[in-house]
Order: structure tokens, then C-alpha cells, then sequence
């Protein structure tokens, strides 16, 4: 056989791939693979007459061939690559982290913290298809042509522009922000938090969906070689999986804050939840740089977010805030710091498993039981330094016993009650109790001894009540009235009105404890001493009140305002 009865096949060919690929895929494929038989079977058989002239032939062919596989490839890529639009990421989301309005774009607001992580952890993702699936195949067909003809680089950048193009654009209409490092450190607060709740969602759509979706897509259209498909899925994502770290690293690194603690964890909480997706989606060594940034954030929110909760700690024992209130009620503080407590218990999970990744500088175990101890015990403290800026020394105890009474029962509410335990419980309702009695004692020690009949009585004299009533005791009316139960009681009286025992239960209670010591007392007293000025000329110099006056005072006390006897 010559050389030239190979000529007719060839021109056969060079039909099909002046087509080119568009109208039939099939067609122009089967004509480049007769095309590389041919041109093996030349190179092979030199010998042949005019074998020279149909090698060029079909060299030239081939590289035509090529050059439009290239231009369709990137013109099918370029077609099919549209951004996806934020409303179709949001439909392939589950139900339950979907936005419910514009200005909530995080989703879940209506639901706990605790909810909504039980929700995430529970979900599943669908994530959209990037290209119609009956084109996919055809990418396939080209890509792995482009790839034996030893293309590798050129393919690789054709769908790498054009798919990161696509993936920033989505991302961009999504709402992510280039935004340098020194920018987002300069916000406010306020708008930051808003930016931070995004971020959230943000980077559960861009891995869940987008980066999980290019990773199916990689792996269809670059079947034909792994390595190819894990380097351009790499170049694809890397500069928007870097832009997205960036906001978290520099929230990480920015001053911290106690306010910041709640969106450190839940920035800590988003990053462990895809860490497996990340090491799944983002395998192979052309990822292992962006797997490795990604675990280097989590440990940063975890490391800052910790630094952040011992700052708390020894803010609350420092605090220097000067005003307390005059009526002895619960401090700003101890609300402060137990709601504060309280919410964060709604992260219980998330902090145990960041106190065991972290041990603290004396070498022991952070166990949350453990700090949330060491916080109550700065509050204590500070409330015992905030305490003596009262003159009077009951109402420091009542300062002391509304704000002890406060934490305890809030803890008692709370999560916080098993993680603190009983016996941290029983101890402190015992300082309640001990500084409730300390009230007690200092405030009605010199009324009660009014009441006392020690020093009462006396030898003779004129002016005693005896006289006048016929006791024979040798007690004055005189005498009776130097006690000053009136003047004392009264005075009394109009100040504890004015402070305060917010709690109702607590209220009665200390209401109850200084009626079952003063009653008794008033009313041996008026037993004892009564029928010596009952007919006096003015009685109510000496008794203004009846036990049962005095009883309804009593319920008067603790009310937080003036009252007039």
C-alpha cells in the first residue's frame, strides 16, 4: 500500500475537523483518534512513499484539532459558567437555616443558639448544579483529549479563569467583601457583629454548597487525571476561600473584648462544623496549604476566644465602678455578669470542647465547672470590695445578702446549677442566710435592748408610774421614755423603706425573721411596762404603736421608697 491510498481517509477526517467539536462531539473525536492511528502508523513506517507529505497532513490536522478543542472548551466553559444567584443558594439550603427576611441574611433568628446548632449539625445540603448536567459530559470528552495531547497546562487555566471568575462572582453577590485586615479592625461594633453574623453563613454556603459543588464538578469534567482535577480546583478556589479566612483572621486578632466572647464562639462553632467538609472537599496536595489555613483560624478564634473568657474573669474582679445603689439592691454587675454566664451556657458544648483542646498556664485542665467557679468567686469578691462603700454596716449586708441571693438563684435556674454542683449551691444560699442574720443583729440590736427591761426599775423617786397606777415595780414613766422605742423605731423605719430587697420571696422572708425578734420583744415589753402609763395623762409619749401597728410597719420595710410613720 502507498502512502497516497491513505490520502482519501484523511481528507475524510480533515471534513470532520473543519466542523469542529460543537455540532457533533462524536463525530470529530472519532476523526482526531483515526487521525493519531494514521500518524502512529507513519512515524512507525518511514519507509512508505510520500509518507513524509500525509504525516504533515495529518500533524497539521491535529494541531487544528487541538487548537479547537481548546476554543470550545473555553467557549462552553465561558457560556456555561454563570455566577450562581443568592436566592437559588438559598433554596438548596435546609430549611431551617434558609433567611427569613433581607435584613436577617444569617437565617435561624427566631430560634436559640442551641437550636439552631442542633439544626446544622442535623442538616443536609444540596449543592447546585454549577453546569447543566448534559453539558458536563461534553467538557469530559474535551478535557480528556486536551489532557493526552498533552495539554494538561492549557486546560487547567482555561477552566480554572473560568470557574473562579464564576465562584467570585457568586460570592460577590452573596455579599462577601474583599476587606483588608486593618479595615475590618477599624469598624464599629455594631456593624461589625452584623458582618460577623454573615460571615457565619457565608462560609457555611461557600463550603457546603459552592466549594462542594466545584469539587463535583472538577472531579466529572477531570475524570481522566486526579492531579489535575485537585490542582484546579485549588486554583479555583483559593483567592475566595482566602478572602473569607482573612475576615475571620482578623477578627481573631483584633482588641479583644467581652462582647466579642458570643461571636467568637459562634465564628469557633462554624469553623469545627466544616472542618471535615473541608478536609474532604479540599484533599490532595494542592490543597493542603488551604486545608491548613483553614485548621489555623480554628485554632486562633479557639486560642482568642479563650484569652477572651480568662479576660472576663479578671474584668469582673477588677471592676471599679464606683456607684452602688443607696437602697442596697442587686448591683448592675452581678446582673451583668450572670446573664452573661447564663447565655454562655448556651455554647456548654462548644466551650468544653474548646477547654480540652487548651490548658491553662498552671498546667491544669480549663474544665468549664472550673472557670465558671473562678468567675463567680471574682464577683464575689468585687461585691465584697463594692460592699464596704457603705456607711451603714446593715445595709452592706443587705447589699450583700440581695446580690449573693441573686446569683444563687439564677444559678438554680440555670445550666449552671448542675455544672456548679449543690454543694457550691448550699454554700451560698449559707452566705445569704449568715449575712440576712448579720442584718438582723446590727439593725435592731439597740431597739431590742430599748425593749429589755434591764435598768428600768429603780429604789424611789417622785414621778414614778406606780404612783399614778399603782405598780409597786419602781419603774418611771421617765425611765420609759428615755428608752426612745418611738424615736429609735421610727428612725429606723423611714430608712429601711427606703432600701430595697427586690426579691419577693427573700423580701417576706427578711420581713418575717425581724418581726419574730422585734414582736415578742414589744409585746413582753408593753406586758411588762404598759399598765404603768396606760393611765398617764399622755400615754402616746411613751407607746405610739400597738404590736399590731408595728407588724404592719414591718410590712412596709424593704420596699425601696420612703415611708412616714
Amino acid at each position: 500500500m502507498e502512502a497516497d491510498d491513505w490520502r482519501p481517509g484523511v481528507q475524510d477526517r480533515e471534513r470532520e475537523i473543519q466542523k469542529g467539536p460543537h455540532e457533533n462531539l462524536q463525530g470529530f473525536l472519532d476523526a482526531v483518534d483515526r487521525l493519531r492511528s494514521i500518524e502512529r502508523f507513519f512515524s512507525s513506517n518511514r519507509s512508505y512513499r510520500s509518507s513524509d507529505g500525509v504525516l504533515n497532513h495529518v500533524n497539521a490536522l491535529l494541531s487544528k484539532a487541538l487548537v479547537k478543542m481548546e476554543d470550545e472548551f473555553q467557549k462552553q466553559l465561558t457560556q456555561r459558567s454563570k455566577p450562581i444567584e443568592p436566592d437559588r443558594l438559598f433554596d438548596c439550603l435546609p430549611s431551617t437555616l434558609r433567611p427569613s427576611s433581607e435584613s436577617h441574611p444569617e437565617g435561624g433568628k427566631n430560634q436559640s443558639h442551641s437550636e439552631n446548632q442542633q439544626n446544622s449539625e442535623a442538616a443536609v445540603y444540596s449543592p447546585p448544579a454549577l453546569i447543566e448536567p448534559r453539558f458536563i459530559p461534553f467538557l469530559a470528552k474535551l478535557a480528556q483529549q486536551l489532557v493526552q495531547a498533552g495539554c494538561q497546562q492549557q486546560c487547567s487555566e482555561i477552566y480554572s479563569e473560568a470557574r473562579a471568575s464564576a465562584l467570585e462572582s457568586s460570592l460577590k453577590s452573596l455579599g462577601v467583601e474583599k476587606l483588608s485586615k486593618d479595615e475590618v479592625q477599624k469598624m464599629p461594633w455594631e456593624i461589625l457583629e452584623s458582618k460577623i453574623g454573615n460571615w457565619i453563613h457565608f462560609m457555611r454556603i461557600a463550603v457546603k454548597l459552592l466549594f462542594a459543588a466545584e469539587r463535583q464538578l472538577c472531579d466529572q469534567v477531570f475524570e481522566c487525571s486526579q492531579s489535575l482535577r485537585d490542582k484546579c480546583f485549588a486554583q479555583i478556589t483559593r483567592n475566595s476561600l482566602a478572602t473569607l479566612l482573612s475576615f475571620g483572621e482578623a477578627i481573631a486578632m483584633s482588641k479583644r473584648s467581652p462582647e466579642k466572647l458570643f461571636v467568637l464562639l459562634d465564628m469557633y462553632e462554624i469553623m469545627c462544623e466544616l472542618q471535615a467538609d473541608i478536609d474532604t472537599i479540599f484533599v490532595g496536595e494542592s490543597c493542603s496549604q488551604m486545608r491548613e489555613s483553614a485548621l489555623s483560624l480554628t485554632k486562633c478564634l479557639a486560642q482568642t476566644a479563650q484569652k477572651t473568657f480568662s479576660d472576663f474573669e479578671e474584668a469582673v474582679e477588677k471592676d471599679a465602678t464606683k456607684n452602688i445603689h443607696i437602697d442596697g439592691t442587686v448591683h448592675p454587675l452581678t446582673s451583668y455578669v450572670i446573664n452573661y454566664v447564663k447565655f454562655l451556657f448556651d455554647y456548654q458544648s462548644t466551650l468544653k470542647q474548646l477547654f480540652q483542646e487548651f490548658k491553662r498556664e498552671d498546667g491544669t485542665g480549663s474544665e468549664l465547672a472550673t472557670v465558671t467557679m473562678s468567675i463567680m468567686q471574682a464577683l464575689q469578691n468585687n461585691l465584697d470590695a463594692k460592699a464596704k462603700q457603705y456607711k451603714d454596716p446593715a445595709l452592706m449586708h443587705i447589699f450583700l445578702m440581695n446580690n449573693i441571693h441573686y446569683i444563687v438563684k439564677s444559678v438554680r435556674r440555670s445550666e449552671a446549677k448542675d455544672l456548679l454542683g449543690d454543694d457550691w449551691i448550699q454554700r451560698h444560699r449559707r452566705i445569704v442566710q449568715q449575712n440576712a442574720n448579720h442584718y438582723r443583729r446590727i439593725a435592731w440590736s439597740k431597739v431590742l435592748q430599748c425593749l429589755s427591761g434591764q435598768g428600768l426599775t429603780s429604789s424611789g423617786g417622785s414621778g414614778q408610774v406606780g404612783s399614778e397606777g399603782g405598780n409597786s415595780s419602781g419603774a418611771s414613766r421617765a425611765a420609759v421614755k428615755e428608752r426612745s422605742f418611738n424615736v429609735l423605731f421610727e428612725e429606723i423605719y423611714q430608712k429601711q423603706c427606703g432600701w430595697s430587697v427586690p426579691d419577693t420571696e427573700l423580701r417576706e422572708s427578711l420581713r418575717l425573721a425581724v418581726a419574730e425578734i422585734l414582736l415578742p420583744a414589744y409585746r413582753s415589753f408593753l406586758k411588762r411596762f404598759g399598765p404603768l402609763i396606760e393611765n398617764s395623762k399622755a400615754p402616746g409619749k411613751y407607746v405610739k404603736h400597738t404590736p399590731e401597728q408595728v407588724e404592719l410597719l414591718l410590712a412596709n420595710l424593704f420596699e425601696g421608697k420612703q415611708e412616714r410613720t
